[in-house]
């Protein structure tokens, strides 16, 4: 099922991201997070691009594969593209096409010093232009309500993502962020720009203060008051972080469902208590 479809009737969705596991050996490991996240009956499960170069021994694939058929969940591949040619492009469309997997996450990729870029695709929607006929698949892309950290200013990362829509992205998901008013006044630019395909925002509960740290320093996502306080007065209580971090996120995600957003994109972290305490917490209202 392409992912676009959800959303034609005008229903609410429910996605969660996980990542590979860094060994093969570990792929079976993950099967407990996937029973329990499945049996919270999502919508899709996006797979994050992982190491392994080439279409043959890419873990993101073998776990996307799994998904759909052990699962019967619909999975997002991420597929990014600054490091690859068209030759291994066109491998990556035919295992995805092979394997029934139509529904792409297009993503440029983060520029690596120690990794040389290929030059043939630059940008999310010069990946979504060239395997558009290549194959039935639905595109999805990425957005930032508070700008790309690369970006020049808004007006600019308006123009690049409408590019990317009429490149043929027809859903996109949000960068994660903690302030509601940030993705509403990014929603509100998007209308202006005649966006008008199904912008899902990405919510990270915060249970580990290093580690959300980090993620904020990478994209570039702003601390509101009231979340600061929650990192400086629990950052070294653990379970007291757990408690409060998950509070956080679920009035986050109850504002944005009563706000009429087209749905939730969890950003699990592989942590399937994280995501079962939010399906508690919103079952009767998605």
């Amino acid at each position: 099922m392409k992912i676009s479809e959800i959303y034609t009737n005008h229903k609410k969705s429910l996605s969660f991201e996980i990542f590979p596991p860094k060994k093969d050996s570990e792929l079976e490991n993950i099967d407990e997070t996937l029973a329990v996240l499945c049996r919270l009956n999502p919508n899709y499960i996006s797979v994050t691009f992982g190491a392994g170069g080439s279409a043959n021994c890419n873990r993101t694939i073998e776990l996307a594969k799994k998904i759909k058929r052990e699962y019967h969940v619909e999975p997002v591949v991420h597929l990014t593209c600054l490091h690859y040619d068209r030759a291994e492009i066109d491998e990556f469309a035919d295992r995805l096409a092979d394997a029934g997997l139509q529904n792409i996450l297009a993503l440029r990729g983060d520029k690596k010093p120690d990794v040389m870029e290929k030059g043939d695709f630059k940008h999310a929607s010069d990946l979504i232009s060239y395997m558009k006929p290549k194959g039935d698949f639905c595109f999805l892309g990425a957005c930032y309500p508070e700008c790309h950290p690369e970006s020049d200013n808004r007006i600019n990362e308006i123009k690049h993502l409408k590019m990317k829509v009429n490149a043929g992205a027809e859903v996109l998901l949000s960068q994660l962020f903690f302030d509601n008013e940030q993705f509403f006044r990014f929603q509100e630019d998007c209308r202006i720009a005649e966006i008008n395909v199904p912008l899902i925002p990405g919510i990270m509960p915060v249970i580990n203060a290093s580690q959300i740290k980090r993620m904020i320093t990478m994209c570039g996502a702003a601390f509101p008051v009231r979340f600061q306080k929650i990192i400086d007065k629990y950052g070294n209580n653990r379970a007291a972080l757990f408690d409060a971090g998950m509070s956080y996120a679920l009035s986050q995600i109850i504002d944005l469902l009563v706000s009429d957003t087209c749905g939730i994109h969890l950003y699990t972290m592989n942590n399937p208590i994280v995501a079962g305490k939010i399906c508690e917490g919103i079952c009767n209202i998605i």
